[in-house]
């Protein structure tokens, strides 16, 4: 798998501790997830079916 160069930030990260957040970049078959604090370290890849279930899971609502 090649290093992606084409990393984005969320639009949230720009307030508070704007510096505090994660990157992705989109490998075609996989989500590349880095530290935007330390971008040169070990970065995780989901599949991306599973990146898209878990981002969705984050959006229901949640019951105590």
């Amino acid at each position: 798998m090649t290093a992606p160069d084409n990393w984005q930030k969320s639009s949230y990260s720009s307030f508070g501790d704007g510096d505090s957040c994660v990157e992705i970049a989109d490998l075609d078959t996989h989500i590349a997830i880095r530290d935007s604090k330390t971008p040169t370290r070990a970065t995780l890849t989901f599949p991306t079916p599973a990146f898209a279930a878990f981002v969705e899971a984050l959006k229901e609502p949640h019951h105590s």
